[in-house]
């Protein structure tokens, strides 16, 4: 029976009867907990029962011989397990907070992605609400009481006042309090301490740009729709007659958030709740304060780098009688509680942002998103440019609805794009380090016209490689089977540069001689956004540069600070990574920079030509959105490459029909499911065998099907090594066969003693 079914066994009013009737009062309830689990626990309710926990509550339990977890009730019975059971520690709430909508959820995800509840379960709170042993407590310097603590709180007060950085096993063991968690939990409440996935923050809070209270609500009556805008908007209604999904294929700057903003208003004049979704957070500033000055305190943001204490407040808020009535966040925010969620809006639905990675559960969030509005009845709807394959296959074939927006808002016309051929301007020298002269000519013309400019690569650091001239030594990660990156700011306080792995994360000091052959002809090889920022303000000394990859925006306040500065003409030339492709709106950008499309074409991957072509056609689109038409400069060594000509002429149909037919020969999605099978290890030996081990039981369920095994393109990682195996499953297969005989499998192979400390996960679709 799946675990989401116990939910419609036990209503709040048969909970609170068997507070009455002790005869058939449970006496055991099973929780998850937070850690990669796929089964259940069961503990015992405490005699005297207090206060007795409904389905959906957290309660505090024993795991272990020393540990204490936040575990979540998802039944409640009287059925004597056959071991003897640990008593639960404490309830820590006297209702859900978790809805029964949610596990279905959950469940659904953990099924699909092959990955345990205790997965989801981990990944769909913020860390506030789930507590354990492990985690680190960070006192708030800042913080001021302003009742009295009580006497638990008063101790874990004082052992972090000697000691502001605590995990909570160390805290219990200092304190001698039984149970450390309700303490460390009101205290968090109450903001005397964080987690230390929370960002530290001063008291001192930064005034917010808008003021709720004073934002008209009527802003989306006024501002009108264009006749093409209208004309796209009762198509998408009509659209929803008859399909659950609608594809909003719209080109860049087409005016597809003001379609949204009239989509989200109908919704909550008909008492619905909105998810506005984005692939990344970057995204959110620009959009919150257009949607703000719209529907005002009305909306909530949800996203990873704001402090875990008000992400804890945002869900609690949804729980509340009184919650938000639009939520904007990225992939996360699939997971929060709604009552009445009547829409759903995915933007940008190709961005590769919307997969997660690492850990598990390695999930997409628009297949969760498009999952959870067929759960509740909510209509979905998914907008971009530049649509994944599957989508857009998806509308073609009668699945989704399809609305097409053809031109730019106002009669804007799409940028120009020039071409240029690296190599060539190279055979002639006349590339000054990795800018064309075209390229440079054209950003000085900006920046007389007081114009602004955005130039992209999608390297960050200073140099992606280290080599010795004499001997081609290049110094690689101890850990991981990669080569460093150099960094020239990473150590600003010592002004040193250094090397780093951008897979463990792993430091190491930039030698002054090679300790292959003692040479001291070091060179750095290639460029990332540094050198570019570096070289860039040597040319053109006069220019106000600014950087935005993942070094500069550690923070909410640093990309906030970088856009805002951009935005109000205080930069005048952005170099960044794939964040600045991803749908930024700002009038005054007439150019932008391509420098090297080439690392994108080269990916090993069967989807590079249609992220490259996505990544190139989304930057292009930030220039010329106010104004005068754009300019986009591709620099590339391969000018005849199909994708380039596509991108030049912003042929979205010729790049689908092109990697659609490709797909269709090698039999790779939309046109089949794929599943990869990654193995890792120790020792290189065992996982060779494991490999080869695994796939012959592959094979002989699923045939020529499987392919591999192989080492991946990153062979080994913080010191384990990695196997793939990739399953190609037909659209007409039933997954929860596949999923069943791949679990059964898996138990199978690691049973055996040689393999039981090896690791097997899956990566869907």
């Amino acid at each position: 029976m799946p675990i989401y079914a116990h939910f419609s066994l036990f209503c709040a009013v048969v909970l609170n009867s068997f507070c009455t009737f002790a005869l058939i009062m449970p006496l055991y309830v099973d929780v998850i907990l937070p850690l990669p689990l796929h089964e259940a626990f069961t503990y015992a309710l405490p005699s005297p029962c207090d206060v007795l926990p409904q389905v959906g509550c957290r309660v505090i339990v024993p795991f272990g011989s020393r540990k204490f977890y936040t575990a979540l009730v998802i039944r409640l019975h009287s059925d004597s397990p056959s071991y003897v059971t640990k008593p639960i520690v404490e309830v820590l709430d006297a209702f859900p907070i978790v809805l029964p909508e949610q596990l279905r959820l959950w469940q659904w995800v953990s099924d699909y992605y092959l990955c345990s509840l205790g997965d989801v379960f981990k990944a769909a709170l913020p860390s506030g609400l789930k507590l354990e042993s492990e985690s680190t407590v960070l006192m708030n310097e800042d913080w001021e009481a302003e009742a009295p603590l009580t006497p638990s709180e008063e101790k874990v007060w004082r052992v972090l006042f000697s000691k502001p950085e605590q995990t909570l096993s160390s805290l219990q063991k200092a304190t001698g309090l039984k149970s450390i968690l309700p303490a460390v939990k009101s205290l968090l409440e109450k903001g005397a301490v964080q987690m230390r996935e929370e960002l530290r923050r001063t008291s001192k809070r930064r005034k917010a740009k808008h003021t709720e209270a004073e934002i008209p609500q009527q802003e989306a009556e006024k501002s009108l729709l264009s006749d093409v805008q209208q004309q796209a908007m009762d198509s998408i209604v009509k659209q929803w007659q008859t399909h659950n999904v609608c594809l909003l294929h719209g080109v860049t700057s087409s005016g597809k958030t003001e379609i949204y903003i009239h989509l989200i208003q109908k919704a909550i004049e008909g008492g619905k709740q909105v998810l506005f979704m984005l692939p990344e957070i970057v995204l959110t500033a620009q959009l919150t304060e257009r949607l703000r000055r719209v529907f005002g305190s009305r909306l909530g943001v949800y996203h990873s780098r704001y402090p875990d204490r008000e992400r804890v407040a945002l869900y609690q808020k949804m729980l509340s009688d009184a919650p938000y009535d639009i939520v904007v966040g990225v992939r996360s925010s699939i997971f929060l509680p709604f009552r009445r969620l009547g829409l759903i809006i995915i933007d940008e639905e190709h961005e590769t942002s919307f997969k997660q990675q690492d850990p598990a559960p390695r999930y997409h969030a628009r297949s969760v998103a498009l999952v959870l509005a067929a759960q509740v009845g909510a209509k979905a709807m998914l907008g971009s440019a530049t649509p994944s394959l599957e989508s857009y296959h998806n509308a073609l074939s009668g699945k989704y609805g399809l609305v097409t927006l053809k031109t730019r808002y106002a009669g804007l016309s799409l940028p120009t794009i020039e071409v240029v051929d690296v190599q060539e301007m190279q055979r002639k020298k006349m590339m000054t380090g990795v800018f064309s002269p075209q390229l440079l000519a054209h950003i000085r013309h900006a920046l007389e016209q007081k114009r602004q400019v955005i130039l992209f690569q999608n390297r960050r650091g200073y140099a992606p490689v280290m080599e010795c001239r004499t001997c081609g030594w290049t110094p690689r990660c101890q850990n991981c089977d990669v080569s460093l990156t150099v960094h020239r700011g990473f150590r600003p306080t010592f002004g040193k540069s250094a090397m780093v792995c951008h897979y463990c994360g792993k430091t190491y000091d930039v030698p002054y001689t090679c300790p292959n052959c003692e040479g001291k002809e070091l060179s750095s090889r290639g460029y990332g956004t540094e050198r570019i920022e570096e070289q860039l303000q040597a040319i053109l000394p006069e220019a106000r540069i600014a950087r935005m990859d993942l070094d500069t925006t550690r923070s909410r306040q640093n990309y906030e600070q970088i856009l805002h500065d951009f935005e109000l003409g205080r930069t005048d030339i952005l170099i960044g990574t794939q964040m600045v492709t991803k749908g930024l709106d700002f009038d005054r950008v007439s150019l932008v920079g391509i420098l090297s499309a080439d690392t994108m074409l080269a990916q090993p991957d069967f989807r590079s030509y249609e992220r490259a072509f996505q990544l190139m056609e989304q930057v292009a689109g930030r220039a010329g959105r106010k104004g005068a038409q754009g300019h986009v400069v591709l620099q590339t060594r391969d000018v005849s490459n199909p994708i380039v000509r596509q991108v030049v002429t912003h042929d979205y149909e010729g790049m689908y029909a092109e990697q659609l037919q490709e797909r269709d020969l090698f039999h790779y999605p939309p046109l089949c499911r794929v599943v990869f099978i990654y193995l890792k290890h120790r020792d290189e030996k065992t996982i060779e065998n494991l490999a080869a081990d695994f796939a012959v039981l592959l094979r002989k369920v699923f045939g020529e099907r499987v392919l591999g095994p192989d080492a991946p393109f990153v062979s080994r990682v913080q010191l384990m090594h990695i196997r793939k195996l990739i399953l190609k499953v037909e659209l007409t297969a039933p997954m929860s066969a596949v999923r069943q005989r791949l679990i059964a499998l898996q138990a199978q192979i690691l049973s055996l003693p040689s393999y039981h400390s090896a690791q097997i996960y899956y990566d869907v679709d």
